[in-house]
């Protein structure tokens, strides 16, 4: 499931993706914002998300200050967050040129049986 996937979302998986962007039952999630506001609210959105399913994997994406985009966004804003909000980052990575990416998850002893 993408949320806000910039135009070249595909090109900058390098890859012949065919699977559908949304599902109803993800097992990975990549969303991208620009503003904190926007990644409230998408966070919220996938709160029921990783609560059902502990094994989700979250990649938030967010403009690099080298980018020529205008961001109140960082990966300290990211990573709070998600701490305060009962997951971890464990990956970070350059997405492209203009993007980084976090990689969240439920901690390995808060996950569920399932």
């Amino acid at each position: 499931m993408v949320f806000n996937p910039p135009e070249d979302y595909m090109e900058l998986l390098g890859t012949d993706c065919t699977q559908q962007l949304v599902q109803s039952k993800p097992d990975i999630v990549h969303a991208f914002t620009d503003t904190q506001k926007t990644f409230l609210a998408t966070m919220k959105k996938l709160e029921k998300m990783y609560r059902q399913n502990t094994r989700l994997i979250i990649w938030i994406s967010w403009y690099k200050k080298s980018a020529a985009q205008k961001s109140d966004m960082t990966e300290d804003i990211i990573r709070n967050h998600a701490l305060a909000n009962g997951l971890v980052d464990v990956k970070v990575c350059s997405v492209s040129e203009d993007w980084s990416g976090l990689k969240l998850v439920v901690p390995l002893n808060k996950r569920y049986a399932e």
